[in-house]
């Protein structure tokens, strides 16, 4: 009820106690009417939310037709003493960092990164207003709105500090906000910390960023499938799947998976040992002793409410909340490769599967490529969690020569499971899609209540597609490429029952799961072919012919079914020029760093 309907609502009640009866049945005509128009606005309104891309205003809109109110958490508390222990606890790693921070300065001959006026102001005008302010408690928005009036100042200050290879200590300072995990906190690990780091310092780690991945060499992993263009989960996951196929479609063979699972992996990284792996990869001094000062000696404290705890330095770890961070990670375990041919190592960020690909019923390179990571990982301070690192061993042989005997890491079993969910795909070890597709299809019958509300409450027909294509399509088809070729016919009838589902509801066509399918194998075909650094390139040869690719030698239906073969496959049967298939094959060239 909005203004003008109350004040229609106030004359309606005055006509009816003066005993007019036009009077009253005017102001009666004129309430109905305003009562139209205010829930037509509202309606708009609410359509506004949906209108764009934004996530954040359309679950607003959704939990203003449906009336949510969120459970209060428990509140944290504001013992000083308490957010002292945690801070403690957040920065104990540091305590484990025996090497003493030198700081030097690169030579005067070597030329530092230059940022230009329009690079700043671009990052200055792509700031989210929404973000919640650092520690130097400036608001996004006012950084976006003067955007024009502090590019000048900002690009100064950032050309200065890679030119004297130092960061400013109050961009590197950082607010950790605790959030419980879960309803009743016992203990300290009980609490995730949530960083906050000024909002200005990530715009120059995003401009430093984009500087270093056009800077990355061609002898980089790989198998690395974090933070690189043309890469993603889907790429990581079939390429795993399709090592793991590929050798099972020979005779007396079997696959281990190891799926590696690291105790704060981004908080154990010394600065020192990164600094050394950067200058291996060819980058600058300047930048790399840039780097290192932005690692080091940061200031970091605690905050509840209005409460903060004493401030720590630290001179260990790659901080989380940080732009860099995950880039800086992903290349400090670039030289964590295998050292068999037979052996394949999986990365993306600090998700990590080792696989072993067995012959004979010899496992022994495999348990020496295990060995080799516990070693590894102990010469650069990371700290294996065996507990939760788990194995999934792939066997289709009829008669096995003997069972397969546990994994050992530091003295310890590593469990052996039946499913593992590795970058947000269920993987069993039968390599069948039931327990991925119920989890996806669960998913989404949580959603569709969503789009109930959204149609009950008479929302349009584009509201409701869009809707859909966003919130619910985007589940059903997550890693689609991946695994939908090896689904049964009961999990394919499953998914499209959703989509049935979806489309009585929204009353308008929607796409079949089968062809979404289809779209996302092309466009993930031409992706990889325009690509020569991709691992699965190579997969793609043209015949002498130039007008067909060559397909994939498979003796399984499970291998036949798989991404890299049906996408050969699709290419094939897609009408296309001879042009457009060497267009698809030229090698684009990086620029030298």
């Amino acid at each position: 009820m909005n203004k003008e309907v109350r004040l229609l609502l106030k004359a309606r009640n005055t006509a009816f106690r003066s005993d007019d009866a036009m009077a009253y049945s005017v102001s009666r005509a004129n309430l109905r009417r305003g009562i139209i128009k205010a829930k037509h606005c509202y309606k708009l309104k609410v359509e506004e939310h949906f209108s764009n891309s934004d996530p954040r205003r359309m679950w607003q809109g959704i939990q203003a037709i449906s009336d949510y109110k969120p459970r209060n958490s428990t509140p944290i508390t504001t013992d000083v003493s308490f957010l002292n222990e945690l801070n403690h606890f957040y920065a104990r790693f540091d305590r484990d960092n025996r090497e003493t921070q030198t700081t030097t300065r690169p030579p005067a001959d070597n030329q530092p990164l230059s940022l230009t006026s329009t690079d700043v102001h671009a990052a200055l005008s792509r700031i989210n207003a929404r973000k919640a302010a650092g520690p130097d408690g400036t608001p996004g928005r006012v950084l976006r709105a003067c955007a024009e009036q502090l590019t000048g100042v900002f690009t100064d200050i950032f050309n200065l500090s890679l030119a004297q290879a130092a960061v400013p200590a109050c961009f590197k300072a950082t607010s950790i906000v605790p959030v419980p995990k879960h309803s009743s906190p016992t203990g300290l690990n009980d609490y995730r910390p949530v960083a906050l780091t000024p909002i200005i310092m990530k715009c120059f780690e995003r401009l430093v960023l984009a500087h270093l991945k056009n800077c990355l060499p061609p002898t980089l992993d790989p198998f690395q499938f974090a933070y690189r263009s043309n890469r993603s989960t889907e790429d990581a996951v079939s390429t795993a799947l399709h090592s793991v196929l590929t050798h099972l479609d020979n005779n007396n063979t079997y696959a281990r998976m190891l799926f590696v699972d690291f105790s704060s992996a981004f908080n154990s990284v010394i600065p020192s040992k990164l600094n050394t792996k950067l200058g291996d990869l060819g980058f600058n001094s300047s930048l790399r002793h840039w780097i290192m000062d932005f690692l080091t000696n940061r200031p970091q404290y605690v905050r509840s409410g209005h409460t903060c705890s004493t401030t720590i330095t630290l001179n260990t770890g790659v901080p989380q909340g940080c732009v860099l961070s995950p880039f800086l990670y992903s290349l400090f375990t670039h030289d964590c490769r295998p050292v068999h041919g037979s052996n394949t190592i999986i990365k993306f960020a600090d998700d990590t599967v080792v696989i072993g690909l067995i012959s004979n019923n010899d496992d022994t390179t495999y348990r020496e490529e295990v060995q080799h990571l516990a070693a590894w990982c102990a010469d650069n301070n990371l700290l294996l969690n065996t507990s939760k690192t788990k194995e999934i061993i792939v066997d289709f042989r009829r008669e096995r020569g003997s069972t397969h005997n546990p994994i050992h890491i530091n003295g310890m079993a590593v469990e052996r499971v039946s499913s593992f969910k590795f970058l947000g795909t269920h993987i069993t070890e039968d390599l069948s899609w039931s327990t991925n597709t119920s989890s996806l299809v669960k998913k989404a019958h949580q959603r569709l209540f969503f789009l109930r509300t959204l149609k009950r409450h008479h929302l349009s027909s584009a509201v409701l597609m869009n809707f859909y294509r966003c919130v619910i399509e985007s589940i059903l088809t997550s890693s689609v490429s991946v695994w939908y070729g090896n689904c049964s016919v009961a999990d394919r009838k499953a998914l499209q029952r959703v989509v049935k589902t979806a489309q009585r509801i929204t009353r308008c066509p929607l796409p079949a799961i089968e062809d979404v399918q289809r779209t996302r194998c092309l466009r993930r075909a031409h992706g990889i072919l325009k690509d020569s650094s991709h691992p699965a390139h190579r997969l793609f040869t043209l015949l002498p012919s130039g007008r067909r690719f060559r397909s994939l030698r498979t003796r399984t239906s499970r291998l036949r079914n798989s991404f890299f073969p049906r996408a050969v496959s699709l290419l094939n049967s897609t009408p296309r020029t001879l042009n457009s298939v060497s267009l698809s094959l030229s090698l684009s060239l990086s620029a030298p760093c």
